[in-house]
């Protein structure tokens, strides 16, 4: 069963979660639910973990991963943040490490991951590494969020190191940066930019896995939202209303035609985020799910159960995930996909009407008897 955290004991006897016989009694301000041994399956998203499998089998993947992995030693990323950055602790941002230690115990992380304050006004946080992870946030997240909603974020970036997606963040950050201007990679630059592009496409899935996690740590959808939309729309809350935002996501996924449909995929593709309406529709979704409540009732899959995990049966959920967000999708690409297979007749007609064509019945060209 899931534990319930309590709020008598927030004092820290200098141990984190893992480091001594009270190793998980950093607790937060209120009552919250805590997950022992809780595999990252728990909460990853089908399509994050299909979109990963894809990826590693991406032709000369393994050989950047290498070659990057030897490039870009651990030393030099720490030292860079430390040079540069404000490390939280419990002498600086004090909030942000109880916060921190607070994930770590919900989600029973043993190790709890460094994490720097960058100053940066673009609201920003990520979790990167290469032999362990490093979470950074940068000052306008800070000053953008309230208490709870950054709390969502902490267990956000938490989630990511659960689930070992630093790794990959790092080098998709490394490729896009640096790596696209370096001519001994042995791979053309064609081959690169697919793995970016793989990369990316991996990543905007695992954002929803997190935001997952951001929810199981802070238990507060409504903060979860609230981020979300001050992370769109700014500190304007009181401008702001949430049914109003989430009708945003259905509209975006509904309206226009084909052409709106081929906009979207184009407009996605350099994105490493998802846009933030569709996570807080996704997230609500979740949030509303017998999943998520069986989780909270203590649920869930664990860690010590990871190695039994068929690969055959995560491509099944997957694959079940993808066809039901195809069927029940209001896209009209989609809608387009599922008469296709449906064995729909008039495609023509469908397609030309899809496009802004003709709506008109094509004219019967028989001749008269």
């Amino acid at each position: 069963m899931g534990e319930h955290m309590s709020d008598d004991s927030h004092e820290s006897n200098g141990h984190g979660p893992g480091e001594g016989p009270d190793a998980h009694e950093n607790v937060p301000s209120r009552q919250r639910r805590r997950f022992p041994g809780i595999s990252s399956r728990a909460y990853e998203h089908p399509a994050d973990r299909s979109a990963l499998v894809a990826l590693r089998k991406l032709s000369g993947f393994d050989t950047v991963f290498k070659a990057l992995s030897g490039l870009l030693p651990e030393r030099s990323l720490r030292l860079l943040f430390l040079s540069d950055s404000v490390r939280v602790s419990d002498q600086q941002f004090v909030h942000l490490d109880a916060m921190l230690r607070d994930a770590c115990a919900i989600l029973d992380l043993e190790k709890v991951p460094p994490m720097y304050v960058n100053q940066d006004p673009q609201p920003n946080a990520m979790c990167i590494g290469l032999d362990e992870p490093i979470i950074v946030v940068t000052t306008g997240l800070v000053e953008l969020l309230d208490e709870e909603e950054m709390r969502a974020v902490v267990g956000h970036e938490v989630g990511h190191a659960l689930s070992g997606h630093s790794v990959y963040r790092t080098i998709l950050l490394f490729l896009t940066n640096l790596a696209l201007r370096v001519a001994w990679i042995p791979l053309g630059n064609i081959a690169i930019m697919a793995i970016v592009t793989a990369l990316r496409e991996w990543f905007r899935k695992s954002e929803l896995s997190a935001d997952r996690a951001g929810l199981l740590v802070g238990q507060d959808l409504k903060a979860s939202m609230r981020g979300l939309m001050k992370i769109a729309g700014g500190n304007h809350l009181h401008e702001m209303n949430v049914d109003a935002f989430l009708a945003q996501a259905e509209e975006y996924e509904a309206g226009g035609d084909l052409r709106d449909s081929v906009l979207k995929i184009l407009n996605v593709l350099p994105r490493t985020h998802p846009f933030t309406t569709v996570r807080a529709a996704e997230l609500k979704k979740w949030a509303e799910s017998r999943d998520f409540q069986r989780i909270m009732d203590g649920h869930y899959p664990r860690r010590t159960e990871d190695k039994d995990t068929s690969v055959s049966g995560s491509f099944r959920e997957s694959a079940s995930s993808y066809a039901s967000n195809v069927k029940n999708s209001k896209d009209p690409l989609m809608k387009l996909v599922t008469d296709i297979a449906g064995g729909a007749g008039d495609l023509g007609g469908r397609v030309r009407r899809g496009f802004g064509g003709s709506t008109q019945p094509p004219r019967d060209t028989t001749p008269d008897d």
